[in-house]
């Protein structure tokens, strides 16, 4: 069972159900609740989907790009993005890209391989929930959100590399 947390690793409810990837829109019609649904299927049917009033969230797979919901990012409250193995980290592209070229201020969740060594990175990117992997032990991933306490680099977090901030002191 999948588990979430928010970017401090606190634990937290998840009232969203995440719907496969070849769902259709009939069965995300017959979903009750709030529902995370699939990029294509949003771009075929956002009317339609619209039209029930349930609360709506979108997830893109790691090969899809944010730029197809550009448009529509104000009225959506949280982006999902998958990340299907471990080794593809494209997501971390678009995670960045939400907050920086779109301003993006919902939530942006990682789900499908999340594992404890890229916690503190996506977190750096801009994610704000992870939906831990089932074999991820909830007190590792707390403990990988403290691993490092600072940044060379910019990131989401702390825009302003160390070269500059140490300069400043």
């Amino acid at each position: 069972m999948p588990r979430l947390i928010d970017k401090s690793g606190t634990p937290i409810a998840n009232p969203w159900t995440l719907l496969a990837k070849d769902c259709s829109l009939e069965q995300a019609q017959a979903e009750a609740g709030q529902l995370i649904v699939p990029l294509q299927l949003w771009l075929a049917s956002n009317q339609a989907l619209r039209a029930t009033g349930k609360p709506l969230a979108v997830w893109l797979d790691s090969d899809e790009s944010v730029t197809a919901l550009a448009a529509e990012l104000a009225q959506l409250p949280l982006i999902a993005l998958n990340f299907p193995v471990f080794t593809d980290g494209r997501n971390f592209t678009n995670a960045t890209r939400l907050h920086q070229h779109y301003h993006y201020s919902g939530e942006i969740r990682a789900i499908g391989d999340v594992l404890r060594d890229q916690l503190f990175y996506m977190r750096r990117c801009g994610f704000s929930t992870f939906d831990l992997r089932d074999s991820v032990k909830l007190e590792d991933a707390q403990q990988a959100l403290q691993d490092f306490h600072d940044n060379y680099q910019s990131t989401i977090e702390q825009p302003v590399p160390l070269f500059r901030r140490r300069a400043s002191t």
